[in-house]
């Protein structure tokens, strides 16, 4: 009997946090939900601002393809829903904050403020360097390297909304480096001196992943290797200003 009385409670708290969960999940869609209601109906220029990078590149008379029968309704359709989830992200991440903030010590909701806000406005900046930067860099490379094959650049709209997808997800958490710096240094994983004593090998993995992830040639290379670079040194200034020492005794979280 006493350990059905001591199981009852912790399994009434186990069910209080997946009603928690539940709610605050069906609220972050629900904001998702909303924002692409909204757009949805503008979802062929919504598809059309995300292909002008690569239509600016094609050859004179060059159009993108259709090879799916149902893909001219279905892509726009994802683009959009991915523009809405962008767009409402703040209220996903709100809704994440306000399930874990009670379980957290004073000093850690100072901290996860600012870190929240820096991530989705990094998240941001690496989506659109990698709109107005990489996509036209790549595109005119391959472009050069598509004429003495006597190839013409035709891409299917599934395709380029995949290779889109993929560079966004990539260059928005490269850009998410700072807060990854911050963090480590806030767990005590490493601290300022090892993170500026490992600036050589940071500078060499930045072009060791820029020459995978990019096209074979200098430029390409180094619009990805330096934002890595800078991004890492970002993440150390960070560190300093918001990094405070843990206190000998840390209160319960409220």
């Amino acid at each position: 009997m006493s350990d059905n009385a001591a199981a009852a409670p912790l399994a009434s708290n186990f069910t209080t946090h997946l009603l928690e969960l539940r709610k605050r999940m069906m609220r972050a869609g629900a904001a998702v939900l909303v924002v692409f209601l909204g757009l949805v109906y503008w979802a062929p220029q919504i598809f059309h601002l995300l292909a002008r990078p690569l239509m600016k590149n094609l050859p004179q008379g060059a159009h993108m393809i259709v090879t799916d029968v149902t893909g001219s309704f279905f892509v726009p359709m994802k683009v959009t829903m991915m523009v809405s989830f962008v767009i409402a992200l703040p209220v996903v991440i709100y809704q994440m904050w306000a399930f874990v903030a009670p379980g957290l010590y004073q000093h850690e909701k100072r901290l996860v403020a600012p870190l929240v806000f820096s991530s989705y406005v990094l998240f941001l900046c690496g989506m659109a360097f990698a709109y107005f930067v990489v996509f036209p860099t790549v595109f005119q490379v391959m472009l050069h390297y598509n004429a003495p094959l006597g190839a013409q650049m035709s891409t299917d709209i599934d395709k380029y909304l995949s290779f889109v997808l993929t560079n966004f997800f990539a260059f928005g958490l490269t850009f998410e480096v700072p807060v990854a710096v911050v963090l480590l240094v806030q767990l005590g994983l490493l601290d300022i001196a090892k993170l500026r004593a490992s600036r050589r090998y940071v500078i060499v993995g930045a072009f060791v992943v820029s020459a995978v992830a990019t096209p074979p040639d200098v430029f390409s290379q180094l619009i990805l290797a330096v934002p890595l670079i800078l991004l890492y040194e970002i993440g150390i200034l960070a560190a300093v200003f918001l990094v405070r020492k843990k206190p000998a005794v840390e209160a319960e979280p409220e």
